[in-house]
């Protein structure tokens, strides 16, 4: 029996059906499944202005293909235009709203199935979130990537943007070039071109099942995109039909071939706290040092921005995740018995993929010849993070460097002071109290980091914290550090000056102070004073769990 027969032929019959004739049905659609639709449309970021084309595609499909489709809408945030602001502290909080909303309006609707379309970062985790709480069939759309943008023959991104704040203090560009940079980084709609946290997450959902194959790397802005949310309507009502369910899709060995594809395609730290999150949400054990398992045996093999040359509409000609999985399958590096939303194995899917990358492009490598013999994102421990962090070493010659601790309180304070020159080579800069708790929200450092690079210290200048970094970030930086320093972690404890290694060849993060003076300062800390009370952001401080647990608020009482 359907959810949503509950409202349609329920003892409240009558009042129920008289609201649902309001909104369109008629005598034969009350025997019709009832498909939610998620529109995460908004004209607050590029990354979301196409959504609503879609999601009238996608309802029109679902009508075609036999189901009732529900429109209903769910927020957005845009991670590039809050960044370096007070407003970037509601990115991860975002993530929640959105499993909360899509959640609240499937389960109180009773509806059959969810198609939920997103574009910007957290859209797609919270759509996940909410998927897997519910279980009921369900497909993501991914709204698209953005093309790249051209400035003097070369690929620009919205990174260049915050890496050309840097170039100027340096005196490497002047404002001329810089207002050139800012109009041309982003041409037009759909999320940030490179392999950052958007085309990251969507490359995991495709890599999951929940979403059609090859649609994670297409164009916002190319037809085949409109197409393929279509398809997803009609894949969708067939999936409720043979009742294929996302608990059914997302096993131990589904959340490994995420974690692969992760590794290949050189993506975001994000990812790591995302899948955490999904995957407890899940039921599925799936822990912070399963990354660094799989990095030990998955290569980097997709040379792609930020640390890389190519954007992500190169990956899609080249093939796209499709291709990147065939090669992880003959490699023995990917489960190829997992189901998809279409019923498929992954094997059944990948069977028409050619084994070798396409000729005449140098996007996708072959295994033989990978851009790094290891995945990309280091899981390191020490005192520094007993519950660990995510260090992000692709680019990076040397990732191990011991030097004078610069502490900042803020990412503010931190910027300032790396735009004033005050930050040397050999430093280790140390962000903290930007936690989940401490910040809160867990905001992304991508101003810091940019300004590093673009002053021309990425090789030589280290940056730690209990906060995100962007899937733009990269150099030698570790984020995610846990405890954090809001409550009590040992990076709380840390000051100007001290010593600190950082060692992604080790996995050590480690503070170079006597065990005894540690204690000391322990004895005399005392946790900050919480920066909001009240509101969304205050009720994300009291709710949320640790970053090495998925930084998530619906967390079982103790």
């Amino acid at each position: 029996m359907l959810r949503s027969d509950a409202i349609t032929k329920g003892i409240q019959r009558s009042p129920n059906r008289a609201m649902l004739r309001a909104v369109g049905f008629g005598d034969e659609d009350f025997g019709k499944p009832i498909i939610g639709i998620a529109n995460g449309y908004s004209t607050i970021t590029p990354c979301n202005v196409g959504l609503n084309d879609l999601a009238r595609r996608a309802e029109e499909a679902t009508r075609g293909a036999g189901g009732m489709p529900q429109l209903f809408g769910t927020i957005t945030v845009s991670d590039g235009i809050s960044m370096g602001t007070e407003g970037m502290k509601y990115s991860l909080v975002s993530r929640e709203v959105i499993a909360d909303a899509i959640e609240t309006a499937c389960n109180a609707q009773s509806m059959d199935g969810v198609l939920a379309i997103g574009g910007c970062d957290k859209n797609m985790p919270g759509a996940m979130l909410a998927i897997a709480r519910m279980n009921i069939p369900a497909i993501f759309v991914y709204g698209g990537t953005i093309k790249p943008g051209k400035l003097d023959g070369h690929d620009l991104t919205v990174v260049s943007s915050f890496e050309a704040v840097g170039q100027i203090t340096a005196k490497k560009i002047n404002e001329a070039e810089l207002l050139a940079i800012e109009k041309n980084a982003c041409p037009g709609a759909g999320s940030c071109g490179g392999m950052f946290t958007a085309n990251t997450m969507s490359s995991v959902i495709e890599s999951m099942g929940l979403s059609l194959p090859g649609s994670s790397t297409m164009a916002a802005e190319d037809p085949e995109k409109s197409d393929s949310a279509a398809r997803s309507a009609e894949v969708l009502v067939q999936a409720i039909k043979a009742n294929i369910r996302p608990l059914d899709l997302l096993t131990r060995e589904a959340f490994e071939n995420a974690i692969s594809v992760i590794m290949a395609v050189g993506g975001s730290t994000n990812a790591v706290l995302h899948l955490l999150a999904i995957a407890r949400t899940a039921g599925v054990p799936l822990v912070i040092d399963d990354f660094e398992t799989i990095r030990q045996r998955v290569p980097v093999f997709c040379d792609l921005k930020p640390s890389g040359r190519f954007v992500t509409v190169d990956l899609h000609q080249a093939g796209g995740i499709p291709q990147v999985m065939k090669l992880l399958l003959d490699a023995g590096l990917l489960h190829g018995d997992c189901r998809t939303i279409e019923g498929r194995t992954l094997r059944e899917v990948l069977a028409s993929v050619p084994s070798v990358p396409p000729s005449g492009q140098d996007v996708i490598r072959p295994l033989s010849h990978p851009l790094y013999a290891k995945g990309h994102l280091a899981i390191l421990k020490g005192n520094l993070a007993q519950e660990g962090a995510v260090a992000k070493i692709s680019g990076v010659k040397k990732p191990v460097l011991t030097g004078p601790a610069r502490v900042f309180e803020s990412e503010e304070s931190c910027l300032e002071a790396i735009l004033d020159g005050r930050i040397q080579a050999n430093d280790v800069v140390v962000i903290r109290n930007e936690g989940p708790v401490g910040g809160p929200g867990m905001r992304e450092m991508l101003a810091p980091t940019s300004a590093i690079v673009g002053q021309g210290l990425g090789e030589s200048v280290a940056l730690i914290t209990d906060g995100r970094f962007s899937g733009g970030t990269y150099g030698l930086v570790v984020g995610h550090v846990a405890p954090e320093a809001a409550v009590g972690g040992t990076i709380a404890l840390v000051k100007d000056g001290d010593s600190i290694t950082v060692d992604a060849e080790r996995l050590l993060l480690q503070l170079n102070v006597e065990e005894e003076e540690l204690a000391r300062r322990r004895a005399v800390w005392t946790p900050p004073t919480p920066r909001y009370r009240t509101g969304v952001l205050g009720k994300f401080a009291r709710q949320v769990s640790s970053s090495s647990q998925g930084a998530v608020t619906d967390q079982p009482p103790t």
